[in-house]
C-alpha cells in the first residue's frame, strides 16, 4: 500500500500501535470474518506530536482529502444524552447542528467535551477512531468518506494512524452513510 511516506503493515500484526479498544475490535473482526474489514486495515507509526491533521498531512505527504477526522457528538433529547461518531474528510466540516442533529433525532447536538470523549471511548484525544467505539454508538460516515478508495484515520492513540478504504468504514456494524459535510 502506498499512502504518503509511511510504512504500512496489517493492523492485526501491530496491536502495540493501537488503543486497547481498537486492538480488541480488530481482533474480533478478524475472528468473525463477517465484515471483512479487519484484513483491510493497516497501521503505521507516527510522531505523536504530529497527530493533528494539518501537521500530519504536511510531514507524511498525505493529502488532506485522503484523511478523515472522527468527532464524537453528544446528542441530547428529553434529559437523555446519546453519543455518535461522525466521520468527515479533513477538508470538510460536519453539519452537526443541522444534518447530524436531525439524523440523531436530537433537540441539541454538540461536540462531546474532550475529557468525556476520551473517557467513554478509551482512546486518546486526537486519535479517536470509529473502530472500537461502544456498540450502541452510531458511526455516521459522510458519503464523500465512503467513496474514497483509501483514507487515513486515527488509531485510538496519537502515535500511529490507520489506513483503510471508505467502503470498509461504511461496512462497520454501526456505520450509516449520510451526506454530513457542509
Amino acid at each position: 500500500m502506498k499512502l504518503g511516506t509511511l510504512e504500512w503493515v496489517p493492523a492485526g500484526d501491530r496491536p502495540d500501535l493501537l488503543a486497547d479498544p481498537v486492538a480488541r475490535a480488530i481482533g474480533a473482526m478478524t475472528s468473525e470474518m463477517a465484515s471483512g474489514v479487519a484484513g483491510e486495515v493497516s497501521v503505521a507509526p507516527i510522531d505523536p506530536a504530529l497527530a493533528d491533521t494539518a501537521a500530519f498531512c504536511e510531514r507524511y505527504g498525505v493529502a488532506p482529502e485522503e484523511s478523515a477526522n472522527c468527532v464524537i457528538v453528544a446528542a441530547k433529547r428529553g434529559g437523555e444524552t446519546r453519543y455518535a461518531a461522525v466521520m468527515v474528510l479533513a477538508t470538510m466540516r460536519a453539519d452537526v447542528n443541522g444534518v447530524v442533529r436531525r439524523h440523531l433525532d436530537a433537540r441539541k447536538t454538540s461536540f462531546a467535551p474532550q475529557q468525556e470523549a476520551v473517557a467513554l471511548s478509551g482512546m486518546e484525544y486526537g486519535g479517536i477512531t470509529p473502530l472500537g467505539l461502544p456498540d450502541d454508538w452510531p458511526v455516521l460516515v459522510d458519503a464523500e468518506v465512503a467513496r474514497r478508495p483509501l483514507l487515513v484515520i486515527g488509531s485510538g492513540i496519537r502515535g500511529s494512524k490507520l489506513a483503510l478504504s471508505g467502503e470498509a468504514l461504511a461496512r462497520l456494524k454501526t456505520a450509516e452513510v449520510v451526506a454530513l459535510a457542509q
